[in-house]
Parts: structure tokens; C-alpha cells; sequence
């Protein structure tokens, strides 16, 4: 595969506690270099990144990250917020506890009012596989495959795991067709990035494989 093409579905990832804008700017030079799918960073610079970019690049921001287990009202509140600073594409975290006890109808509820909050942009659900059964993992291709979202994300990547390949393959097969796939966490650059994509991944949330661009033109 071309790497242009690869680069044209990663989602460019600088989610550090600690990063600077200096150090979020740098993520967004690179992802309009490169053509990247969008930038994705802490929601905090949202709104300054978009003034940043402009149209230029789709911005993307993550909400009840990383743990998931903030209220519903909270995610709301998150979304809207991101929205409203010029967020162009929304991640956020389910409730791994709800899952855990089976509340599928309230995992279900939660999406669909953050799908609203999103006024259209794109929603990303994050499922974080590495902590899930795989009868979990089945279950919940077909509660977001039922939400109204945009893509199923493997992974926060500030777990015990990120993407795997089974993982995908799974995905591709229990979620509906209109439903795409991202995964994210432990992409160790293209090489990898070309099997995910092969086996049915849409996005790739990863920082490394612009750095292997990188490194290569070095």
C-alpha cells in the first residue's frame, strides 16, 4: 500500500498529560504535511488548534477519556464544549463498569445523547478491548453498530493493551457494514499499519507512523 494512503487514515495522536502547545502544534504541522486523516489531541487545546488550522485539517478531541466511568451528563457536557471550540471529530470512552454488569441499554442511551451533543461531527466510540471477553467485544460491535456513531475505536492506548490484530478481524466481522473501524494503541508503524488496514481498519490512531515517515526521508 501507498504510504500516502496510509497516512490518509491516521489520526495523528498527541494525547500526553503533559504536552505543551508548542509540542500540539508541532502534531498539527505534521499532520497537514503529511495528510493525515486529522489531529487528535487533549480538548483542552481544541479551540486553539482550530484557529490554528483552520480548514485545513479536521480537528479531533477525546472525552471521558481515558477511564470512561465519568456521567453521561459529563460526556454531554464534554462534547457540546468540544463542539462549540471547533472539535471536528469526537472519541470518547464507554463505561466499561456498565458493561461489566451488563447495562447494554444504558451504554446504548449514553452514545446516542453524545451522538447528539456531536451536532454531525464525527462520533469515535472507544470500547478498550484489551479489558473486555470476547463475548463483551461482540456484544458491543452491535450496541455502537446500533448508536448512530461513526467508527468503533479499540483503544484509549493508556491502558494494559492496545489493537490487536484478532481484535479487528473481529470487529470487522460482528459490526454493520456502515459502521467503520479504528484502531488505536501499540501500532508500531507501517508494517503494522498495513495489516490493521487490511483487515478491515478504517483509522489508525497512532504518533508513529509520521515518525516513520519521517525518520525515512531522513
Amino acid at each position: 500500500m501507498d504510504v500516502k494512503e496510509i497516512l490518509a487514515r491516521v489520526d495523528h495522536t498527541l494525547l500526553a498529560p503533559a504536552a505543551s502547545w508548542a509540542e500540539i502544534r508541532q502534531v498539527l504541522d505534521d499532520a497537514m504535511r503529511y495528510g493525515c486523516a486529522s489531529a487528535c489531541i487533549p480538548a483542552s487545546y481544541v479551540r486553539r488548534a482550530k484557529g490554528y488550522v483552520g480548514g485545513r485539517l479536521p480537528v479531533c478531541t477525546v472525552i471521558g477519556f481515558p477511564n470512561g466511568y465519568s456521567t453521561s451528563f459529563a460526556k454531554v457536557a464534554e462534547a457540546t464544549d468540544a463542539v462549540a471550540g471547533g472539535a471536528d471529530e469526537v472519541d470518547m470512552v464507554i463505561d466499561l463498569g456498565w458493561v461489566k454488569d451488563g447495562l447494554w441499554d444504558d451504554v446504548l442511551s449514553e452514545i446516542r445523547a453524545v451522538r447528539a451533543a456531536c451536532g454531525g461531527r464525527v462520533l469515535k466510540v472507544i470500547v478498550e478491548t484489551c479489558l473486555l471477553t470476547e463475548a463483551e467485544k461482540i456484544r458491543l460491535c452491535g450496541v455502537v453498530s446500533d448508536s448512530g456513531a461513526d467508527f468503533i475505536k479499540t483503544s484509549t492506548g493508556f491502558s494494559s493493551g492496545g489493537a490487536t490484530f484478532g481484535d479487528v478481524a473481529l470487529m470487522r466481522a460482528h459490526c454493520a457494514p456502515g459502521l467503520k473501524i479504528k484502531a488505536a494503541g501499540g501500532i508500531k508503524g507501517l508494517e503494522d499499519a498495513e495489516k490493521f488496514i487490511a483487515l478491515g481498519a478504517d483509522r489508525l490512531g497512532t504518533s508513529r507512523i509520521v515518525k516513520a515517515v519521517k525518520a525515512m526521508e531522513a
